[in-house]
C-alpha cells in the first residue's frame, strides 16, 4: 500500500487505448467495497467511455477539467438521495479507493472537483454534468475521475521532502 501511495499521481495525458472491461469492473468493485457511513452506499457511479460525452464533460468547468477529453473513460461519483452531513466524504472516499485500484492495475488517473464549481458564471459544473448525462436532479456529484493508460511519467513522492512537520503527538 505505501508503495502504491508513493507511486500513485495524477495523470492528466492519456494513451489512445481502451481500457479493459475486466479493469473497469475491477474498479468500480473495489468502489462498492467503501465504507460509508452508517453503512449507507447511497453512491452512484456513472461510467463514461463515449468519447463525445467525454469531450462535453471537459468543458464542466473554466479550467481542469480539459484532460477529460483526452481520457478514455471517466467515472461521475455522486450519490442519490437527500444529502446528509457526510456525502462529500463517502463520495470521496469511494473515489479514492478508485484511484489506488487504478492504479494498482496500470492506469493512470486525475480527480476533477465537480462540486462547488462553475460551468460558467450562471451554471453550476454539476448542473451542466447532468445534462450532459441525463442525471436526476436528487443527485450530488462530488468530481469525476479520469481514468487511462498514462501517456506521461511523473516521480514519485520524495519521502524525505514529506512535511513531517505536519504531524503532532499528544497536543498541536
Amino acid at each position: 500500500m505505501l508503495d502504491l501511495l508513493k507511486t500513485r499521481r495524477s495523470i492528466r495525458k492519456y494513451q489512445d487505448k481502451k481500457v479493459e472491461k475486466e479493469k473497469i469492473d475491477a474498479i468500480l468493485k473495489s468502489a462498492l467495497m467503501a465504507p460509508s457511513s452508517s453503512g449507507r452506499k447511497l453512491w452512484e457511479f456513472i461510467v463514461v467511455e463515449d468519447k463525445e460525452k467525454l469531450e462535453k464533460l471537459s468543458k464542466c468547468r473554466e479550467r481542469g477539467s480539459q484532460l477529460l477529453a483526452g481520457a478514455p473513460l471517466a467515472i461521475v461519483v455522486a450519490i442519490d438521495g437527500d444529502p446528509y452531513d457526510v456525502w462529500i466524504e463517502d463520495a470521496s472516499i469511494a473515489a479514492i479507493i478508485m484511484q489506488l485500484t487504478a492504479h494498482s492495475l496500470g492506469l493512470g488517473t486525475c480527480w476533477v472537483q465537480v462540486r462547488e464549481r462553475q460551468y460558467n458564471e450562471d451554471i453550476k459544473s454539476e448542473e451542466y454534468i447532468k445534462q450532459v448525462l441525463e442525471i436526476p436532479e436528487s443527485v450530488k456529484i462530488e468530481c469525476m475521475i479520469a481514468i487511462g493508460y498514462p501517456d506521461e511519467e511523473k516521480v514519485p513522492h520524495d519521502e524525505e521532502s514529506l512535511l513531517f512537520n505536519k504531524i503532532h503527538k499528544e497536543k498541536f
